[in-house]
């Protein structure tokens, strides 16, 4: 009997420290997944329908802070330019210094340096998923400067984007040191990562790799069920020592 109390206390206790490190462990990775996530990203409030059916107006949004050189075409960012009322916009880029972005070609999409771009995320034509709605309203043709980016909400029969700016200076482009960060993900509703639109890729310098969220993400979530596990371990194993203790009792004592 002492043997085996022996052995049963000496399993508690390694049990109790398997515990205790799998609560710290997850307190470090839960905590860093949130700090982390602090420190790289920005929640913004989008407050119109220009980027809809990708951003509804309302949506939470998380936004990865980034350089704007480091910006690519079909890149969702915040900018904010005084041209455009030095207040946080939120607007895709589909085109960078040099490009040439004209719309629409005879099939309705954009082109980009005279190639045609393929957008899913732009609303079905007359409600079809089998079609797309016209790339713009409007036929325009713009040369983007060095530095520049010229910038179209998803909504683009109702978007105020580089469109309505053709006559300015940079023909409606933005200097890349406008953007503030690039939209990841829409955190509320839960709706998920915004995916680097495939359209874009086969042009020079492709697009941008997705942030670290889905691993922030992740590190929390994992984080949160070592300390779930380890707070239960020790209710569990002194239930179970109960119930053994117990059952070693003779019928005659209890």
């Amino acid at each position: 009997m002492s043997g085996t109390g022996r052995a049963g206390e000496g399993r508690g206790r390694l049990g109790s420290v398997l515990s205790n490190v799998a609560v710290a462990v997850g307190c470090v990775l839960f905590l860093g997944g949130f700090a982390w996530a602090a420190v790289v990203y920005k929640p913004y409030t989008v407050p119109t329908a220009s980027m809809e059916p990708t951003v509804d107006p309302g949506d939470r949004v998380l936004a990865e802070r980034i350089d704007g050189d480091d910006v690519r075409r079909g890149d969702v960012v915040v900018f904010t330019d005084s041209a455009w009322g030095a207040v946080p916009m939120v607007k895709r880029v589909v085109g960078v210094g040099g490009d040439t972005v004209a719309c629409c070609d005879e099939d309705g999409l954009l082109t980009v340096n005279g190639k045609p771009v393929e957008e899913p995320y732009l609303r079905p034509a007359g409600g079809s998923p089998e079609s797309r709605d016209r790339a713009s309203g409007q036929d325009f043709s713009a040369k983007v400067p060095k530095d520049g980016l010229f910038l179209l909400g998803d909504e683009r029969h109702g978007s105020q984007d580089s469109r309505v700016h053709l006559d300015d200076a940079g023909q409606g482009s933005v200097p890349r040191s406008a953007v503030q960060a690039r939209v990841d993900a829409v955190a509320w509703p839960m709706n998920g990562m915004i995916e680097r639109p495939a359209g874009f890729a086969a042009l020079p310098g492709g697009v941008s790799e997705t942030g670290p969220l889905p691993l922030q993400v992740l590190a929390a979530v994992l984080g949160a069920v070592l300390i779930l596990g380890g707070a239960v371990h020790g209710p569990v194993v002194a239930r179970a020592a109960r119930r053994r203790r117990l059952r070693e009792v003779p019928a005659g004592a209890r």
